[in-house]
């Protein structure tokens, strides 16, 4: 890993203003600034030697693009996008150009928000009162205790945790899908019977996370959901679309 070269915060529309107190990663923090390219520009810095992902520096990552994501349209590139120099960044920008424009224009006002669905974690009282197969091994358990039925119990439980915790994320999905442009699922977390992410109209957003919560709560005995955002775009941008690479951080 190396330090050298241009650190990529973003896309954006080329006559975009930047933030004029904005700073970037590495300490000192490192001053912006825009390479432009026809209709588009890039928000980058001068890459910071030995970069890491310390807090500060996603922090800061994430708070610009905030921040532009206030002004416009944003393309995010994900924290440790680094380019050789400014000359391989405008060649990119050149190349997919009508292509950035365009996904600009589709994130126009847009917010991304992540929903996971996980199993309950208080719902053991709900799933013996609605389970029969639970139920019998409980009081098999009780009758008989012993390893092999603790066993037997435990394995039973977890399965009809996740379960119905699946069948809510499904309904949950179904919901809150009209009420976005677009749905972007995400890699598969440990834990996790759903990790979606979903493009909303900026002024939707509290609106969106609204409707969530309350489905969280009329289904608490039989999921926890976990809202992160409004973010920048993340899950809608392309990995073809970054001028850059992404460092080992």
């Amino acid at each position: 890993m190396t330090g050298d070269g241009v650190y990529v915060y973003a896309i954006i529309r080329a006559g975009a203003r930047l933030p004029g107190d904005a700073t970037g990663v590495g300490s000192p923090a490192a001053q912006l600034r825009a390479i432009r390219q026809g209709r588009i520009a890039a928000v980058v810095s001068d890459a910071p030697p030995k970069l890491r992902a310390r807090r500060r520096d996603l922090l800061a990552h994430q708070d610009l693009l905030l921040r532009l994501s206030e002004r416009g349209s944003v393309l995010p590139m994900r924290f440790g996008m680094v380019a050789s120099d400014e000359e391989a960044v405008r060649a990119q920008l050149k190349v997919r150009e009508a292509e950035h424009v365009a996904a600009l224009e589709h994130l126009s006002d847009g917010v991304e928000v992540n929903v996971k669905a996980l199993p309950a974690q208080d719902a053991l009282a709900s799933l013996v009162a609605q389970d029969k197969n639970v139920r019998r091994l409980r009081d098999e358990v009780r009758r008989r205790p012993g390893y092999e039925a603790t066993l037997r119990l435990g394995e039973a439980v977890s399965a009809a945790l996740e379960s119905r915790a699946a069948e809510a994320g499904r309904r949950v999905l179904r919901e809150l899908t009209p009420r976005a442009r677009a749905v972007a699922s995400g890699p598969e977390v440990q834990g996790c019977v759903l990790n979606a992410s979903f493009l909303v109209n900026r002024g939707d957003s509290d609106a969106f996370r609204t409707a969530a919560e309350r489905f969280g709560r009329a289904n608490r005995d039989r999921v926890e959901l976990r809202l992160t955002g409004p973010l920048p775009c993340y899950s809608f941008v392309s990995a073809e679309a970054t001028p850059g690479r992404a460092i080992g951080v």
